[in-house]
């Protein structure tokens, strides 16, 4: 198992007012390190108390964007104990991501240990209330100081803690989502299948059009035929049509394979329900829609968890889904993913693991 050097903060901080959290907006006491050298491999693990970075203005990261980050939670369960859901998935994905950005990988199992490791040195972090949960950042930047466009031989590993509420303002209540018809996020063959910020950089000119119209997330179509849907800005989405549950196949490679996702493909399908992983155009949505078929639909991400739509605005035609109320199906699986995660119902999937 890895070795990790751990140095305590002397100056702990104050806690943050737990009613009213928000999403990112503080952190925890500690966090986790690791560094790369080329020739000597993943190196120095340690956990030391918050702080900031000093990099060089060249270091490669600010001028060619060399990076990767992940996204999960930790639970405070009802026996006071922490948990984690699937951080395997999280570190896998973290490596296929790795490879495209010509990151080195990392292991899979050392992550978890250190993750663990960091957790329960900061588990009062961890939050009590209902719909609260610690958000879990790791993230790996390139190092090499130079101003040259090449793979970055050094690299720095983080891990960070935020204890996080609700991430849309208005919790498991319906949001509206703006269909973007001129701007696109990603291509085959381009980074769109991975968590690297130069995809979310390039969603924030559609996600601020939609804000200003009033909508809390756009609706990405495909980048070559701008016709088949690929995914919500932060989450991976889910229709219902005439009692057939149907999500964007990830097969092209400009869709994150999100962890929430395949968790809800096979919740659903253990249940019974017809799932299909397929392309969808939006105007099949529009005519299904048209058609009174449209049931209902939602989002799903680790941030959200399950976030039902309410109303999509497509071309200035906006279509109220299911009078604008959380569906049968999105509420059935927000109830048992939750229930899992903060352990408030037996885990009989083996998706769990205990930090404490």
């Amino acid at each position: 198992m890895i070795d990790i050097r751990i140095e305590k903060t002397t100056a702990p901080k104050a806690k943050p007012d737990w009613d009213n959290l928000g999403f990112g907006n503080f952190y925890s006491d500690h966090m986790f390190l690791m560094n790369y050298t080329e020739g000597k491999g993943w190196h120095d693990a340690r956990i030391v108390p918050y702080a900031n970075f000093s990099l060089d203005p060249a270091t490669m990261v600010f001028h060619y964007a060399q990076e990767i980050f992940e996204g999960l939670k930790a639970y405070r369960t009802p026996d006071g104990s922490i948990q984690l859901f699937r951080p395997d998935k999280n570190f896998e994905r973290m490596n296929r991501t790795n490879e495209r950005m010509c990151i080195p990988a990392v292991n899979v199992e050392d992550c978890i240990y250190a993750l663990k490791t960091l957790v329960d040195i900061d588990s009062d972090w961890v939050p009590v209330k209902d719909g609260t949960s610690l958000y879990i950042r790791p993230f790996i930047i390139a190092t090499d100081v130079h101003l040259g466009v090449h793979v970055s031989k050094t690299y720095l590993f983080a891990i960070i803690l935020s204890p996080v509420g609700s991430y849309y303002a208005a919790g498991i209540n319906p949001v509206k989502i703006f269909v973007e018809n001129e701007y696109v996020r990603a291509v085959k063959g381009g980074t769109g299948f991975t968590k690297c910020g130069g995809n979310y950089a390039a969603s924030l000119i559609g996600q601020a059009k939609a804000e200003k119209l009033g909508y809390a997330q756009v609706l990405w179509l495909d980048g070559i035929e701008h016709k088949y849907i690929d995914e919500v800005g932060a989450m991976n989405v889910f229709f219902v049509i005439d009692g057939e549950v149907v999500t964007p196949t990830t097969e092209a490679g400009s869709i994150l394979p999100g962890v929430t996702r395949m968790s809800c493909i096979e919740l659903l399908r253990s249940w019974g329900y017809k799932v299909s992983e397929r392309r969808l155009s939006i105007d099949e949505v529009v005519d299904a829609y048209k058609a009174g078929k449209l049931n209902e639909a939602f989002g799903t991400g680790t941030a959200a968890v399950i976030s039902p739509i309410g109303e999509l605005n497509n071309n200035g035609e906006k279509m109220i889904i299911g009078g604008g109320k959380i569906g049968e199906v999105a509420q059935k699986l927000y109830d048992n993913l939750t229930g899992i995660q903060w352990g408030k119902q037996p885990d009989t999937l083996g998706w769990t693991v205990k930090v404490n």
